[in-house]
């Protein structure tokens, strides 16, 4: 799965990997988690085992020793097989796997049960080395199935996600559409030549916005998508409206949900600069600290529309706000002031 998108599951190379149910082992909080879970296990165990004190401490490190020796080894091997263990069927790979964990297991039983009993030369005990193959079975079966559920679970929840946000995107295109189509209206009858300008604009407006199924876009695509609905916008409004940019650089990994700063814009004009017969000025700021992006889209407000202006304003936040909560779940926060005749909107977001 690319950077940019939220796609479905797929079979294309890209995302093979990605969508493969083995989680990547290599990472510090999977061998953390591991870990834990092996010494919890070993303290089972322990506690299990027949002792005249509740614990034998003797027998919960020889249980940890083995045990962290087994997953650890299993969890590299998987981790360094996981590319071409992601392009076998679903059941090879959990076959594979699970010879591999029962193949480490063995290894390590026959070297612990050599230096446990060096006395018994090439002697092997077989009960030991059963009992230990039994365990891991059934504790590496259990895990694997356990992947491959918490798999399905987030690819369900994937399409979940995607269907809800390409809902709430299919709500702003007809209005989008609409209003702009009113503004090419009013300039036809005024200057049919700024109204052609305009139906161009928006045609390469429309072949962004149809033609872009991602989830994610980077936001200099968001942000030129603005500069085109402004220059419409301008063409009616004439020297009414005044626009600031005030944005830092950014690199390619700063994403935002396609059509998420223009209805902001739009919200800016037709509640901010059209009630007033003077106009006004709307600022679009962005900067980013450490890994959080910070958007601010500010406009004039009388008091005597601030009603109206909230209501205006209501169904393209609620709209945006569900989308941002969606995608980046409590890490992204949507705020509104009105603070000195300003009204502004305040777009916080993690770098996905």
């Amino acid at each position: 799965m690319k950077k940019s998108e939220l796609n479905l599951p797929g079979n294309t190379p890209d995302n093979q990997e990605t969508d493969f149910f083995l989680p990547d082992l290599c990472k510090v909080q999977s061998v953390f988690i591991l870990l834990i879970v092996t010494e919890l296990v070993a303290l089972l165990f322990a506690l299990a085992h027949p002792s005249k004190e509740l614990l034998e401490w003797n027998y919960l490190g020889l249980i940890s020793l083995f045990g962290h020796w087994s997953v650890l080894t299993s969890a590299a091997i998987l981790c360094v097989s996981r590319p071409q263990l992601a392009k076998l069927s679903t059941n090879q790979a959990a076959t594979f796997s699970f010879i591999i964990i029962l193949g480490i297991t063995l290894i390590y039983s026959l070297v612990a049960d050599h230096f446990l009993r060096p006395q018994s030369g090439t002697e092997i005990d077989a009960r030991f080395i059963f009992r230990n193959l039994v365990i891991s079975a059934i504790i590496g079966g259990i895990t694997l199935r356990y992947f491959y559920l918490q798999h399905q679970w987030q690819q369900q929840k994937q399409a979940e996600l995607r269907a809800r946000l390409e809902a709430l995107q299919a709500r702003i295109r007809p209005h989008f559409l609409f209003n702009s189509m009113n503004t090419i209206a009013s300039l036809i009858a005024t200057n049919p030549e700024s109204a052609e300008e305009a139906v161009l604009d928006l045609s390469e407006l429309f072949r962004a916005t149809l033609n872009n199924k991602k989830m994610l876009i980077p936001l200099k695509d968001e942000l030129e998508l603005c500069k085109r609905y402004l220059h419409i916008e301008g063409l009616r409004l004439g020297n009414r409206m005044t626009v600031e940019w005030k944005l830092a650089s950014y690199d390619g990994s700063v994403l935002i949900p396609p059509l998420s700063l223009q209805p902001l814009v739009e919200n800016a004009i037709y509640h901010g600069i059209q009630p007033r017969t003077e106009g006004g000025v709307i600022t679009i700021e962005s900067y980013r600290k450490k890994n959080i992006v910070y958007i601010l889209i500010s406009n004039p407000f009388d008091e005597v529309t601030t009603g109206s202006h909230q209501q205006g304003n209501k169904i393209a936040l609620d709209n945006i706000r569900s989308r941002f909560e969606a995608i980046y779940k409590q890490q992204a926060v949507m705020k509104t002031s009105q603070i000195d005749g300003q009204f502004t909107v305040t777009l916080r977001f993690p770098v996905q």
